[in-house]
């Protein structure tokens, strides 16, 4: 016997249960959720770190030593063998060749050379970071290695914040100019 040889009649089709469909379906008003409560919300459910009272384990564990997880620089690493065999003599590397030739990723990355691998080459190689090695074999390949100046969001969120203020402080008139004003019209 097959799953396709069982019939209706056999209990091969079963209804799915309709949910608040009146209190004559079976589980009508409150629809199989109980009365009140968290669970009987739309969306609830408790917290998934909630304990119902009882201290949570994130707060009874101690917390030790420091985490540079959310503010890490994190690079793209390209090695000098990966440049030897996708670019020719003289070629320019800078890091929107090196995503054409997806050799990295991600809407902004930054690009760290490593030395794994011999270059002959002679390239200019532009990026954010080289290891020490690597801009040796770079350059003792008659090529250069150019460092791109990495971008702080700190510094840049600070100084649009900054000269936005600047801005509104050309534009509008202090007291004391007012004032002025003022009493010229007098």
């Amino acid at each position: 016997m097959m799953l396709s040889d069982i019939t209706g009649k056999a209990g091969g089709h079963k209804r799915r249960k309709r949910v608040g469909r009146g209190e004559s379906s079976g589980t009508g008003k409150t629809a199989g959720r109980g009365h009140k409560g968290c669970l009987s919300r739309s969306g609830g459910g408790p917290h998934p770190l909630s304990e119902g009272g009882q201290m949570p384990i994130f707060r009874r564990l101690p917390k030790r030593g420091f985490s540079n997880y959310n503010f890490r620089t994190e690079f793209d690493i390209v090695n000098l063998a990966e440049l030897e065999r996708c670019f020719a003599d003289g070629d320019t590397v800078d890091p929107d060749v090196l995503k054409k030739l997806r050799l990295i990723q991600g809407p902004v990355p930054r690009v760290k050379i490593l030395a794994k691998g011999s270059l002959d080459k002679k390239l200019t190689v532009e990026a954010h970071a080289f290891s020490a090695k690597a801009r040796q074999l770079i350059e003792g390949a008659g090529g250069t290695a150019r460092l791109i100046k990495l971008r702080n969001p700190v510094a840049l969120a600070r100084a649009k914040r900054n000269s936005s203020k600047s801005r509104r402080a050309e534009s509008k008139p202090t007291r004391l100019e007012k004032k002025k004003s003022v009493a010229k019209q007098d």
